[in-house]
């Protein structure tokens, strides 16, 4: 493991503990409204701020992308792309899913990838070249998944019309599959890298919801679709992937859905 995946992994579990302190007295939390069904709380950023010290102290020189606060420009050519608690909305309503996600990108590519469930005391990491774990068990996706034999995750935000979230469950359940939202792309993405989903769909996601769980799937041997990391974390875009057994089918269902 190199020095930032190794400091990301620490960082991510620290950011994990703290969050879950914020987590056992959410009630009390304040909480801001981005938007229809886009909410903040004050863990979120007291979260972020966490991670970025962490960052700034091992890694001065590294770029920082957020979802909560302004981004840091790199010097060193590597930028830490993070969400400090994807999935808030189950997070500030006490539901267990949601988790600590860190990317680390370089030269347009994503290097490393981190998503930190502290819930269930799981830790995935994915290294460009390396493979992919959890809690340090290789992960490896089953290449002869079957649409009609598992589950597909998929997500919804704001930023799209609910038409293509539509049609995107319609031409799933036509191929004989079943969906499964849990309001976290990041862990649905560690899901498929787990073999606990076949594939994960979804019309537009931020970088900081996605890159890391895109290097997890392709290091367990899935696949994903090809994309310019730094594109991603300027306007993000769309994201299928998925076991190679689905792949192809959730490209074909994904063109199907959000095409007009």
């Amino acid at each position: 493991m190199n020095n930032r995946a190794q400091k990301a992994v620490e960082i991510a579990t620290d950011a994990g503990d703290y969050a879950l302190d914020f987590f056992q007295r959410v009630g009390s939390l304040k909480i801001e409204d981005k938007g229809h069904q886009d909410f903040v709380s004050e863990a979120d950023k007291a979260v972020e701020l966490l991670v970025r010290k962490g960052i700034e102290a091992a890694f001065p020189e590294d770029g920082i992308v957020g979802e909560e606060h302004a981004p840091k420009p790199s010097v060193s050519g590597y930028t830490w792309v993070i969400d400090p608690i994807d999935g808030t909305t189950n997070f500030i309503n006490n539901i267990p899913a949601w988790t600590v996600v860190i990317a680390i990108v370089k030269d347009d590519n994503t290097i490393v990838g981190v998503t930190r469930d502290p819930i269930h005391n799981e830790t995935y990491l994915a290294e460009r070249g390396k493979g992919a774990s959890l809690n340090g068990t290789p992960l490896v996706c089953p290449p002869d998944a079957d649409l009609t034999r598992g589950t597909v995750g998929t997500g919804f935000s704001n930023r799209t019309s609910p038409d293509g979230v539509r049609r995107l469950i319609n031409e799933v359940l036509n191929a004989e599959g079943v969906f499964h939202r849990n309001a976290s792309g990041a862990l649905s993405l560690a899901y498929v890298a787990a073999g606990r989903l076949l594939g994960y769909v979804e019309e537009h996601m931020n970088a900081w919801d996605c890159l890391a769980g895109q290097l997890l799937i392709a290091e367990a041997g899935g696949q994903i679709e090809l994309q310019s990391a730094d594109e991603m974390i300027v306007k993000g875009g769309r994201v299928v992937a998925g076991s190679k057994g689905v792949f192809d089918e959730l490209v074909r269902i994904a063109d199907a859905a959000y095409t007009p």
